[in-house]
């Protein structure tokens, strides 16, 4: 059954690098939940409202803004995901006031869109449909560009939505609990099952095979730390034998037994997947 719509709200993160012309590209989305309307005197305090940053990262996202503003601050782009990072983790009346204090001043590049409410089922699927409508790269004809991790990433949203086990999944895994503190690293979904805690995360292959090198790395340190652990990337292709960039991701994999799923398998793979997740 469908859960039980909430109410949102979000805001476009903006990059203006030249404030006098007033030109700027969209790089992150923020969302967040609408506090709940305090009970009465007996019932507890809410909840601290669930909210995430999302900000661009990927090769693909960086060239674009880069086309955009030649001049751009990449340094400061780059620095951006673990700074809100940080900032969003702090207890909730420093995060509150870190996000009033942003939307008051923010810097001499970055401001926000005016906030915005919606009602959404799923909070993570709601983020990645607003980054993917707001912030990815996008076709020529529309869309969201091709073969990148957010494109992986919606097509399996889209198969494990249909195969019911989309909501028995974690998503965006914090990778510092099993490597260094600080490591900025969120694995797209993971589950658990009979002990084994297991892991999937997107790959493009084509784009930025050495991302291959962040998730081989990754799961040395959790096998480290977990007596049982299964990692599988998802790729937006087979890895071709004639392709050096593509043998490279494989034997990265092979070494640390992180298996290969490409998305002309996924459907498969997401049969096999259901009857283990609880």
């Amino acid at each position: 059954m469908p859960e039980q719509p909430q109410m949102l709200r979000y805001r476009i993160l903006r990059y203006t690098p030249n404030l006098v012309r007033d030109e700027w590209v969209n790089i992150g989305v923020l969302l967040e939940e609408v506090p709940a309307t305090p009970g009465g005197g007996d019932s507890p305090g809410p909840a601290a409202p669930r909210r995430a940053l999302r900000v661009i990262e990927e090769s693909a996202e960086m060239a674009r803004v880069r086309r955009l503003h030649p001049q751009a601050d990449e340094a400061l782009l780059r620095a951006l995901p673990a700074e809100f990072d940080v900032r969003l983790r702090a207890p909730e009346a420093q995060a509150a006031a870190y996000l009033e204090k942003l939307g008051d001043t923010l810097s001499n590049v970055l401001q926000f869109s005016p906030q915005r409410a919606l009602l959404a089922e799923d909070f993570e699927s709601e983020l990645d449909r607003l980054y993917r409508d707001h912030v990815a790269p996008p076709l020529a004809r529309g869309g969201i560009l091709e073969n990148t991790r957010a494109w992986i990433r919606a097509r399996l949203n889209d198969v494990f939505r249909r195969h019911r086990i989309l909501t028995k999944l974690e998503r965006s895994v914090r990778a510092e609990e099993f490597t260094q503190p600080g490591d900025p690293l969120r694995l797209d979904y993971a589950y658990r099952y009979n002990g084994t805690r297991g892991f999937l995360h997107a790959v493009a292959l084509g784009r930025d095979p050495a991302q291959a090198k962040v998730l081989a790395y990754t799961a040395e340190c959790v096998r480290a730390r977990l007596a049982k652990a299964e990692f599988t990337a998802i790729t937006e292709v087979e890895p071709s034998r004639d392709n050096p960039r593509h043998q490279f991701a494989a034997r990265l994999f092979e070494e640390q037994g992180i298996g290969v799923v490409p998305l002309s398998r996924v459907e498969k793979f997401a049969l096999e997947l259901r009857p283990r997740l609880h």
